[in-house]
């Protein structure tokens, strides 16, 4: 059979090099398309793009595998293709949109937080502290607030960053009484 003046075998080869071209250049460009899939999953080109890869790359293995009839070849690489697509979608795509944490941090963001001294800090001189984030933990110099002296192990609340040096107090936590 042909369609379009060629083998269908040929046709499906050439649907899925095309689809695959197609979604490496919206891989490179996607951010220009970014909101087109917020009104629809069906109008997510992402959707799209693997839904017909999925159903020439099916189409293709069928026609070169099996003697079926090719009507039935199209029906059954379109079921595949939904299916694979709603597999896509649901446990890899519609994760990842839910996803969007960055894991940059600015040492400001850090301010408010509670850390834990791992040098001492001495009166006017600089310790070291870390403050455990979701990124890992994160080691920081530090200075005293009001240039009071911190021992070892203590837990300490970064009151403000200033040239680099954590500004950090002794953490009181609140007690109900």
């Amino acid at each position: 059979m042909e369609v379009f003046g060629m083998p269908v075998i040929n046709v499906y080869l050439t649907v899925l090099i095309i689809a695959g071209l197609a979604t490496v250049l919206y891989i490179l460009f996607s951010d220009i398309a970014e909101g087109i899939g917020d009104a629809s999953p069906l109008l997510d080109p992402a959707v799209i793009l693997a839904f017909i890869s999925f159903t020439s790359a099916v189409g293709y293995i069928l026609e070169l595998t099996t003697e079926w009839n090719h009507l039935l070849i199209l029906i059954l690489a379109l079921g595949a293709a939904t299916a694979l697509d709603f597999l896509l979608y649901f446990f890899v795509l519609l994760p990842l949109k839910s996803a969007e944490v960055s894991l940059a941090y600015t040492d400001e963001s850090l301010t408010g937080q509670v850390g834990k001294v791992i040098v001492p800090v001495p009166v006017d001189g600089f310790g070291e502290i870390v403050i455990e984030t979701v990124n890992g933990i994160i080691s920081k110099r530090a200075a005293g607030y009001e240039n009071k002296a911190i021992d070892y192990g203590k837990e300490v609340l970064i009151i403000e960053v200033k040239e680099g040096t954590f500004i950090v107090k002794e953490y009181e936590p609140f007690r109900f009484k």
